[in-house]
């Protein structure tokens, strides 16, 4: 694509569209990161990996289902997650949703930026005894990123298309040592902890509640593929990248007993390696999360080119880190598993049903009252749910997605029976 158009606002051009199989190999490369292998490990740890297995593979179904759905979406409408929004909750509505993805993807930015400083200082001490300060180190891999996502989503191709088997191949050699330490696959097999820390349903929740803007993020990649079939072909990313990326974090974690990436590697001997691959996938999925994160804030900033976004936007993540920012993240995304299925079950109803898959840009209201109310309302039932003062389905992110798209199809069931009833005649 032309490097300096990432079509924030519009729709992309066909000289710009690429193959599914790349778009595949970034959405993979952004599973193998620090905080998903830290995932993995835990829930391994956690269930035994036999449970683990059934926790990998139910989330990994309900990631898949609901990519399926939202990368047809970018695929058909050529527009980004943040502009679709703009149809189903109209353009000041839908500056209320992208800033809550914006600000959370940027805190992703500065959280991955924190704990690849922690690593490298500690490798640094570990390998080297050298005492490293942190702050430089966030400051050059943060300008580092910001270069990389400047040029778009042909960069990201470029990075994660050398990145991903590398790291691919270097985890596959990492389940070889382990098994090469002695312990049987049949072992692992049967592992269960003493004292489980988590049931199979916590396990599931947590891996889905950890991913779930996947879905709502896919047609930001989608949008630049060549067609249906080719954007099928790029939720494998989803489908396979996910639960590798989770097994190849479990089978040294249930060898050595640590979830520390870096102490699993001092384990097995292969601290330096795990330096690149931490540099590496915090590399890859760093740019994702800038790349998102730009064409977030360029729907509330539209009169900003995209490189001033993604510069401003890399300053205020920079500054987080630096702020240590991590500390009190987590509590946000949980809450965010609260509000963010909703809005995808939202959008998803309003393209395939009420729009019938056509989204032309001239036709964009300024609200959409239906879309604003589900949202808010099925949040405020889901934060009950998630506080549990009282269960429905006993996970709150789907409670979040079924009342979202219940409440609207309750809202716009007038409007969908006349739809149906023109289509019919």
């Amino acid at each position: 694509m032309a490097e300096n158009n990432q079509y924030t606002n519009s729709k992309v051009q066909p000289k710009d569209f690429t193959s599914g199989w790349l778009i595949a190999i970034i959405i993979a490369g952004t599973g193998l990161t620090l905080p998903i292998l830290f995932l993995g490990s835990e829930v391994a740890l956690g269930v035994g990996f036999k449970n683990a297995l059934w926790a990998f593979g139910i989330s990994t179904l309900v990631l898949t289902l609901m990519c399926m759905a939202t990368t047809k979406i970018g695929n058909r409408s050529r527009l980004s997650t943040y502009m679709i929004l703009h149809f189903s909750f109209g353009r000041q509505g839908a500056k209320i949703m992208n800033f809550i993805f914006g600000v959370t993807l940027l805190g992703w930015f500065s959280v991955a930026l924190e704990l690849l400083s922690i690593a490298v200082v500690d490798t640094a001490f570990d390998t080297f005894s050298v005492s490293l300060p942190q702050w430089p180190i966030i400051v050059i891999m943060g300008a580092l990123i910001t270069a990389t996502t400047i040029f778009g989503i042909k960069s990201l191709e470029k990075l994660a298309n050398i990145a991903v088997p590398i790291l691919t191949l270097f985890l596959c050699y990492v389940i070889y040592v382990s098994f090469d330490e002695g312990m049987s696959f049949r072992a692992i097999l049967d592992y269960v902890p003493e004292n489980p820390s988590m049931t199979l349903f916590e396990a599931t929740s947590i891996l889905v509640g950890s991913s779930i803007l996947f879905p709502v993020m896919m047609a930001d990649f989608s949008r630049f593929i060549y067609n249906d079939k080719q954007s099928m072909i790029a939720v494998l990313g989803i489908a396979v990248g996910f639960p590798v990326a989770l097994l190849f974090s479990a089978i040294p974690s249930i060898q050595t007993g640590e979830v520390d990436i870096i102490k699993i590697m001092q384990e097995l001997g292969l601290v330096m390696p795990a330096f690149v691959l931490l540099l590496v996938s915090t590399w890859v999925g760093n740019a994702s999360n800038l790349y998102s994160t730009a064409l977030t804030f360029s729907t509330i900033k539209t009169n900003w080119s995209f490189k001033k976004i993604v510069l401003f936007a890399s300053v205020f993540g920079i500054s987080l880190a630096l702020l240590e920012f991590s500390q009190y993240l987590f509590d946000f995304l949980n809450f965010l598993g609260v509000l963010a299925p909703s809005i995808s079950a939202i959008y998803i109803i309003h393209f395939y049903w009420v729009k019938r898959q056509r989204y032309e840009l001239d036709e964009i209201p300024e609200w959409e009252p239906k879309a604003l109310i589900s949202w808010v309302v099925s949040s405020i039932i889901t934060v009950f749910t998630y506080l549990e003062v009282f269960q429905l389905t006993h996970a709150y992110f789907i409670d979040s997605f079924l009342l979202g798209g219940i409440i609207y199809i309750v809202l716009q069931w007038k409007k969908l029976n006349k739809t149906n009833y023109e289509d019919f005649s």
